[in-house]
């Protein structure tokens, strides 16, 4: 099955527009497909637009088909580690790296199909495929069919940004948007970039075969995580065999007979690799051009993309946005939760405000690395006193058990009380483990309530549990603690 197929069906046909919709949607990204499905159960009449697929960069080129890829690579890992548990390492283990891709692909295929074109429109969203461009404050034309609303919701996602190296084109270099698309592994992979997509590609497929490359312009990789973490990062790549390269940047790419020669200049030390593939993951930029949003009166920068305040209206109070096109964290569960809070304060009169949000995320490397809320260097930037329980993964039972001893969970308290002011956690789970963390924020659960919560046992998550009952063992006082004793003692 195609990407494609069955999204838009060649014998589709666009709704007749109606005189004026309640809400116009730009985009069937995550952020859109939540809005406009959430306004039509209500009863509202929605208008939905993509001039692409729906499902938008996560389902298509983005979360799913990379997640997908990245645990074949784990289970290939684990075969060549099998000793580490107690079994033998398979004879002749060998990649078949089509197959992989065909996995990727079924797995994208059956998730994109609760969001056909046929499946929206049977929940009430009136779909037309095509480019939109606003005429007026409450106008838009798509493809030539003009289109009237009293509130409009701008979700158009963002793209790769493209680094600025002569020569980058023309060696017909690989972002997320074609990645998925190789049916041969490279077998030499240079990435540019050591944010959390490039670090996730360049450990699946080094552990698919691809001898591994990564450049970061940054004295670090990962620079918004706490170093420790990236640190305990840095050994995993390490062990896989990935080569990283910091404070180096790529200036010159020459391509010649299907090889790439890469210059890279590291302080003042200049050196070439020769790799057959380019992955560039530096960053992501805002879809905001070519919509004439100047006409409909929508203040945006190409860069941090539309302006929005609190409550995610635009410039125009009819025009509200969502999703990667405004927010500065552009995940998945950011721009779903940023949607709903359009359809409330758009449609009814809410006042949800987008800083009221607690948005944890997660690198999917091995060990993933997960967060939520502050780190303490933000926390010292607010003069907020901080205390800070860690547990290292290798007291944690079932972390033994697994061989997955790796990592840390920590979390960070307001000093003087069990209120939580944010968490790392490094660990082969990281990325389920934090949601608990997560929802005892949002519930205003205190830390100290946590160690009442009874964890099955053994899970990985007693790392919590453990934090949380060193958080309880210092709220006594020493005058108390002395009282408790005598008592016991008779």
């Amino acid at each position: 099955m195609t990407k494609g197929q069955d999204m838009q069906p060649s014998s589709w046909q666009n709704p007749r527009p109606g005189d004026r919709y309640d809400l116009a949607v730009v985009g069937a990204g995550p952020a859109g497909l939540s809005a406009a499905t959430a306004a039509a159960a209500r009863g509202v009449r929605v208008a939905l637009i993509e001039r692409n697929l729906p499902g938008g960069t996560c389902l298509n080129i983005g979360c799913v088909p990379s997640k997908a890829i990245i645990r074949t690579s784990r289970l290939y890992a684990e075969m060549h580690d099998a000793e580490r548990y107690g079994a033998q390492v398979p004879a002749g283990i060998g990649v078949d790296f089509p197959a992989v891709m065909e996995r990727m692909r079924r797995i994208r295929a059956r998730t994109v199909r609760p969001v056909s074109f046929h499946r929206l429109t049977a929940a009430g969203v009136d779909v037309l495929p095509g480019e939109a461009r606003f005429t007026g404050i409450d106008t838009l034309n798509v493809d030539g069919t003009k289109l009237r609303f009293e509130k409009a919701i701008i979700a158009t996602g963002s793209r790769p940004e493209m680094p600025s190296i002569p020569g980058l084109v023309d060696a017909d270099y690989l972002t997320n948007e074609n990645v998925f698309d190789l049916t041969e592994l490279p077998r030499r992979l240079l990435v540019v970039g050591g944010g959390p997509l490039g670090c996730e590609l360049a450990q699946a497929f080094c552990r698919l075969g691809a001898r591994t490359i990564i450049v970061q312009h940054f004295p670090l990789f990962l620079p918004k995580e706490e170093r420790d973490a990236a640190q305990i990062l840095s050994a995993a790549f390490a062990r896989d065999g990935i080569e990283v390269r910091l404070n180096t940047r790529p200036v010159n790419v020459h391509t010649e007979d299907g090889q790439k020669r890469v210059d890279l200049i590291s302080d003042d030390y200049q050196s070439t690799v020769i790799v057959d593939r380019i992955l560039a993951g530096v960053g992501r930029l805002p879809n905001v051009e070519g919509m004439d949003l100047e006409t409909a009166g929508v203040v945006y920068d190409p860069v941090h993309g539309i302006r929005v305040d609190d409550f995610l209206r635009t410039s125009n109070t009819r025009i509200y946005a969502a999703g990667d096109a405004c927010l500065e964290h552009k995940f998945t569960h950011s721009a779903d939760a940023a949607a709903r809070i359009v359809v409330q304060n758009a449609l009814f009169r809410g006042r949800q405000r987008l800083s009221g949000l607690v948005i944890p995320w997660c690198t999917y490397t091995d060990p993933e690395i997960a967060h939520v809320g502050l780190y303490v260097r933000h926390a010292n930037e607010q003069n907020l006193p901080v205390k800070t329980f860690t547990i290292p993964m290798h007291d944690v039972t079932r972390a033994i058990a697994d061989s997955e001893e790796v990592g840390f969970v920590k979390i960070h308290v307001k000093e003087g009380t069990d209120h939580i002011l944010g968490a790392t956690i490094v660990a082969r789970h990281a990325g389920e483990m934090i949601n608990e963390i997560t929802l005892a924020m949002v519930a205003g659960i205190g830390l100290r309530t946590l160690s009442r919560v009874i964890h099955t046992y053994p899970t990985q998550a007693e790392a919590i549990k453990k934090a949380a009952d060193a958080c309880s063992r210092t709220r006594s006082k020493p005058t108390t603690r002395r009282f408790q004793w005598r008592w016991r003692a008779g």
